[in-house]
């Protein structure tokens, strides 16, 4: 496990399987009977294909790797027969591990796309059962580990004692998980400094990147060195990664003229400014007007910290940034453009789950509703689903009133901003401080120094 960074819990707790397949012997004696499944889940990019082979190798045993979309055809009977002559391969190499990544797309509930009967995947997932029941009763030493990022779709059946019994889930990396990851890829790339000199810091500006998305940011950054000829990877290619992950890449080809790059300095000068009034909001980094591939022709970029727990007040200032483009185009021009489309679909969505799940809503109530997929009934009246979207409204409405209330109280600060900004396309940290002075707030006195 030595090469798999972070993944500290998971890693513990796969563990007994590497102990088992190294003396099974050890555990027969005892009359212990080792779990034969083993599901991994969590986001898509954290490294729950690479565990599984941290597995094998730490175990010293064969290490036999499918997909999910193996076993799916549209001949029938084909999946189950691939299934069976993976088993009987596992048997004859004994102790060994197979691997089936995306479990889901043979592993889900059966009958839920078909009307009556059985199709082509429940065959195929019956098969597995009849499998996994084999091993258990022949105890076989072979451990079948599987890995998904949907697991609320998965049939029970496949889920009950005997079979995928054991559920590790691996979470996205924490700060100090994330800096061990980037030691690890920045390890492999030729820096102008250590590894140690730029990880603290890339950790602190990457919340809510997986593994895969920091090593992407590492190689990102070597390509881009190359491509401007130089020898040594420097920040300012790790500062371009960054961006390119969470921004996309500059898009140089597109023609802004001079009253839209105003509206789009106004509208990221509202956001800005905004998120450097308000106490529950993250530390502004940067803000651009620069094109870019996902952010339409602007972006604001904060540093966000890594909270697992939100207040009411937290979100509310979050919502209310989130639509302070909108409100600085309505307060500047007397109008405003489809540019907060993406703005107000992320407002809509915290809204939503303010009322419905959060129970923050006084009206709706200490009430939590997950989402109904397919043709499920709601678990409420339509009486409640009326004034939940009522609520959702209200609540959208008084954040938007609240931004331009905000705005309007500093309205010199925002041209001055605004101004600014069009003119050197991007402000960092120092440079608003230097337009309009420090955070009013302490707590955003300090941001990571970039470099």
């Amino acid at each position: 496990f030595k090469d798999v960074a972070g993944m500290k819990e998971a890693k513990e707790e796969v563990m007994e399987f590497v102990h088992f397949l190294k003396k099974p012997s050890e555990y027969k004696r005892l009359g212990a009977k080792m779990p034969k499944g083993c599901l991994l889940t969590g986001p898509p990019g954290v490294g729950k294909t690479l565990l599984a082979k941290a597995v094998a190798s730490e175990s010293g045993v064969p290490f036999i790797p499918k997909s999910g979309s193996d076993f799916v055809e549209m001949i029938g009977g084909l999946g189950a027969k691939r299934v069976r002559d993976l088993f009987q391969e596992a048997r004859e190499m004994a102790p060994c591990i197979i691997y089936i990544d995306e479990l889901d797309a043979i592993g889900a509930k059966r009958g839920k796309n078909s009307f009556g009967g059985s199709d082509e995947k429940d065959q195929t997932l019956n098969q597995i059962l009849v499998e996994m029941d084999g091993m258990l009763s022949a105890q076989h030493d072979v451990i079948v580990l599987a890995s998904t990022n949907r697991p609320d779709i998965l049939d029970s059946a496949i889920l009950r004692p005997g079979r995928f019994d054991r559920h590790i889930y691996i979470h996205l990396p924490s700060k100090s998980e994330r800096k061990e990851i980037l030691d690890r890829h920045l390890s492999d790339v030729k820096l102008e400094k250590p590894p140690t000199e730029y990880s603290e810091q890339l950790a602190a500006v990457t919340p809510g990147m997986s593994g895969a998305d920091l090593a992407n940011i590492a190689n990102m950054a070597a390509i881009q060195a190359a491509t401007e000829g130089d020898k040594v990877v420097k920040a300012k290619h790790l500062d371009y990664a960054v961006e390119r992950v969470i921004a996309g890449a500059p898009k140089s080809s597109t023609a802004v003229s001079p009253k839209e790059q105003e509206i789009v300095a106004t509208h990221e000068s509202g956001h800005a400014l905004i998120g450097w009034l308000l106490e529950h909001t993250d530390v502004l980094a940067k803000v651009s007007i620069i094109p870019r591939t996902n952010a339409a022709l602007g972006f604001s970029r904060s540093v966000p910290s890594d909270r697992y727990l939100h207040t009411q007040e937290q979100m509310d200032d979050n919502m209310c940034m989130a639509l302070g483009g909108r409100a600085a185009e309505d307060l500047i021009f007397g109008n405003f453009t489809q540019g907060a489309q993406d703005d107000l679909r992320k407002v809509t969505d915290m809204a939503y789950a303010q009322v419905q799940k959060f129970g923050f809503n006084p009206v709706v109530g200490p009430l939590s509703f997950t989402e109904q997929e397919g043709f499920s009934l709601r678990p409420y009246s339509e009486h409640l689903a009326n004034t939940m979207d009522q609520e959702v409204r209200t609540t959208v409405k008084a954040a938007y009133e609240r931004a331009k209330e905000v705005l309007g109280r500093n309205r010199d600060l925002l041209v001055m901003l605004s101004k600014e900004l069009l003119q050197k396309e991007t402000l960092n940290y120092e440079d608003v401080v230097d337009i309009i002075g420090p955070p009013l707030h302490s707590g955003k006195a300090q941001v990571p120094t970039w470099w």
